[in-house]
């Protein structure tokens, strides 16, 4: 099958960036025709909202927008940031509130509610979307798709690729795209794994603690310096303490602990010398307050250093960040010599590209959804006005 009617936009990929361009389409009164491959819309949206849908954090535009490496963000997230994400979802009838840590949530805190309630508004506004439908080819601007039917062929006046990075495969986000796109002279960065684990070799003694929290802890990458909790696990360390660093660890950093970052070394001196002579390593550590698995740590990693050094800079012994497909995002993907800024793809006219295909890189704690959103809302806004001409 072959649809040319010269009004249809086609968005390819139906997670948080390519709903929003599609919306963006709607508006403009555009045929809109949404396809994904799996079998239903944003599978990773509703595994992000299992724990709590973060989308976005409170705070001035300008520190938010400095969260963001790679791509220059700047002009997109000074249309749609913190303050219009929280202004989109309550006009979908979704009631947001912020945390102590500035992170806005819904109230339901789930992701269910706000996509049952968006796909609902798309549906009236007359979005068509044909799941099961895999991309695997762009041949003189026709769309090539593998479908239950058969292959199937669009040709749209526009498109707008929102097809995911590379991580999560198994929710749809599997970068099989980039060999396409390197095909048509686009420039794609390697992708590399963002706000991940790292892997650590345990000794036996470590099995007990797995699965257990470090909190309030402060953890430094040369000069940044962030508090956060981590979580000990069979694989390594994970958590957001741990992601917030993950970028400057992979870079090539070194990570350094303080367990006890409200204490001096001094005063754990003080302390240490009002001890009874003669107690145990062990004992000394839990006597300053460390929970048992901060113990373990020290035991692990610096079981011969003083007890100060152990707690005030510990190292753990790092190697390397989890694979690619465990990690929460990622960094890579089209690189900003192959984009217009419209997010149009140089070379290959009428066709943009939004969301975490792009080359940008951002801590959790609401930026990455963000972001998605609004590089679809600019990608489609981009196409709406393409079609117009």
């Amino acid at each position: 099958m072959v649809n040319t009617e010269k009004s249809l936009a086609l968005v390819i990929g139906a997670g948080p960036a390519g709903l929003m361009a599609a919306e963006e389409l709607a508006k403009s009164g555009a045929e809109v025709v949404i396809c994904d491959a799996k079998p239903s819309p944003a599978r990773k949206l509703l595994m992000a909202g299992k724990s709590g849908l973060n989308i976005t954090k409170d705070e001035e535009r300008e520190s938010f927008i400095a969260a963001y490496s790679g791509l220059n963000l700047g002009p997109i997230l000074g249309s749609f940031a913190a303050r219009e994400m929280v202004i989109w979802a309550r006009a979908l009838g979704i009631d947001v509130f912020t945390g102590s840590s500035g992170r806005v949530f819904p109230k339901a805190m789930k992701a269910s509610p706000l996509l049952r309630a968006w796909l609902s508004r798309l549906n009236a506004a007359g979005v068509e979307m044909r799941m099961r439908w895999r991309w695997v080819g762009l041949e003189d601007g026709a769309y090539l798709f593998d479908t239950p039917l058969g292959m199937q062929v669009l040709r749209p006046k526009v498109c707008v690729l929102a097809l995911g990075g590379a991580s999560w495969a198994r929710l749809g986000s599997d970068g099989a795209w980039a060999g396409l796109l390197a095909q048509k002279g686009v420039e794609i960065t390697p992708w590399q794994p963002a706000n991940m684990g790292f892997a650590v070799d345990w000794s036996a003694h470590m099995a007990r603690h797995f699965g257990a929290a470090i909190k309030g802890a402060a953890l430094r990458v040369g000069t940044q310096n962030e508090r956060g909790e981590f979580i000990i696990s069979q694989r390594g360390l994970e958590g957001g303490g741990i992601y917030a660093v993950s970028r400057a660890l992979r870079l090539g950093g070194t990570l350094k602990i303080d367990l006890m970052p409200d204490t001096s070394a001094d005063e754990i001196i003080d302390r240490l010398g009002k001890m009874k002579h003669g107690e145990t390593r062990v004992n000394r550590l839990r006597k300053l307050g460390l929970a048992p698995q901060a113990v373990a740590l020290v035991q692990e990693f610096a079981r011969d250093a003083p007890i100060e050094q152990a707690v005030k800079s510990l190292r753990p012994r790092l190697n390397g960040p989890r694979p690619l497909d465990e990690a929460i995002s990622v960094a890579g993907g089209i690189s900003a010599n192959s984009l217009t800024a419209d997010l149009e793809l140089r070379g290959l006219p009428n066709l943009f590209a939004c969301g975490e295909m792009l080359d940008w890189e951002a801590p959790t704690g609401g930026y990455l959804l963000t972001a998605a959103w609004a590089t679809g809302q600019w990608a489609g806004q981009a196409a709406a006005r393409r079609l117009a001409w």
